[in-house]
This record gives C-alpha cells, sequence and structure tokens, in this order.
C-alpha cells in the first residue's frame, strides 16, 4: 500500500510528519479532510482572525498531491 505524507502548516506547526499507509489518493483526500475538519474543531480557539491554516498531503516521494487551506479574517 503506498503511503502518504500530512503536514501541517502555520497555526500549530507539525510536530513532524504524519505518514500513513492507505489504498489511494482518494483514500489520502478522505483521510485529509476529516483531520483538517477534527483539528479545526479541537482548536481551542487558538485560531484567530488574520491567520492560515494548511494541511498537505505528499505522496511516498513527498510530491504534492492535496493542499487544504483555510484563511480566516475580520471584517471591518
Amino acid at each position: 500500500m503506498p503511503r502518504y505524507y500530512f503536514n501541517v502548516h502555520n497555526v500549530s506547526p507539525s510536530a513532524g510528519d504524519l505518514a500513513e499507509e492507505l489504498p489511494d489518493n482518494e483514500a489520502a483526500w478522505r483521510r485529509a479532510t476529516v483531520s483538517a475538519g477534527a483539528a479545526l474543531f479541537k482548536d481551542d480557539g487558538i485560531f484567530r482572525p488574520d491567520q492560515e491554516w494548511a494541511l498537505e498531503v505528499t505522496d511516498e516521494a513527498r510530491k504534492p498531491i492535496y493542499f487544504i487551506q483555510i484563511t480566516a479574517w475580520q471584517a471591518e
């Protein structure tokens, strides 16, 4: 099974690469969306306006295949 790496960028830097063996790119996408949602819901208010949060998914060769980015801003 191929290995995928999940890397968090910005608000809470990745403590290291999280690698997971998954059947295919579609499974990696599902894992990324679930992880992104869970990370923001358990965030405890640390994510603030004018910040960005991102989750990058790479394949075994570390080639990026997906990138989820969330940007917060405050309207004036």
